[in-house]
């Protein structure tokens, strides 16, 4: 199967009922161009480095997430171009990302990582963590973030249950913060979760956003 078809392939599987985000990391610019043709747009990466790269060589109607753990001493680097920062895991990195924010005269759009997983490894705040937080006054002085929903992985498991129960707990969280700190913002508004083993779950309990990269682009290449 070429990059086309297994695009399509997953393109048929989400009918519409999330926004396919490629994630094309590790992956050469020939297969980028490759999905490009097929008429994907929205593309993520993990390494701010290879991100700038792909940006600074790839078509400009190219949409970057960066979808990796995200340092703040690296925002800078992605600031001027980024359409979406999927994991935003501390008031640290929040500020840092207004400030470049601030720096580039764009609000940055994130998304606020959640630990939903029971494994210890996985970055995220918890619900408690978020509703301390997000203060009225924190959120005024963010005015160069965007802050568009929340963001989750899944257990990494073969027990179908746990992954839905997770997801299922994102999309409670989700509607938690859209009914109170969010009931005035129309941005806020994805719910980030479901990659390439877990995808379709993910979109029955509410996902707006799947990140998959094996199932388009093939295995991995670790580098």
């Amino acid at each position: 199967m070429s990059i086309q078809d297994n695009l399509l392939a997953v393109k048929q599987q989400i009918k519409n009922r999330a926004l396919l985000v490629a994630v094309s990391k590790t992956k050469p610019n020939e297969d980028v161009m490759e999905a490009y043709e097929a008429g994907q747009r929205v593309f993520g990466e993990n390494k701010v480095q290879e991100l700038t790269t792909k940006f600074e060589t790839l078509p400009k109607d190219i949409e970057w997430h960066m979808i990796g753990h995200l340092q703040s001493n690296k925002v800078k680097y992605i600031a001027p171009f980024v359409s979406l920062i999927h994991g935003v895991d501390t008031e640290k990195l929040l500020r840092t990302i207004n400030k470049e924010g601030k720096k580039n005269s764009r609000k940055i759009p994130c998304l606020l990582q959640v630990h939903i997983a029971e494994e210890e490894s996985k970055f995220g705040f918890s619900e408690d963590e978020l509703m301390s937080l997000l203060s009225k006054e924190l959120l005024e002085e963010l005015s160069h973030v965007e802050i568009r929903g929340v963001m989750g992985m899944a257990t990494y498991t073969d027990d179908e249950q746990q992954i839905k129960k997770e997801f299922h707990s994102l999309k409670e969280l989700y509607n938690r913060l859209k009914n109170s700190i969010f009931s005035k913002s129309e941005d806020f508004k994805e719910i980030s979760m479901g990659m390439s083993g877990d995808y379709l779950i993910a979109i029955e309990e509410g996902s707006t956003m799947v990140r998959v990269g094996s199932s388009i682009f093939g295995a991995r290449n670790y580098h």
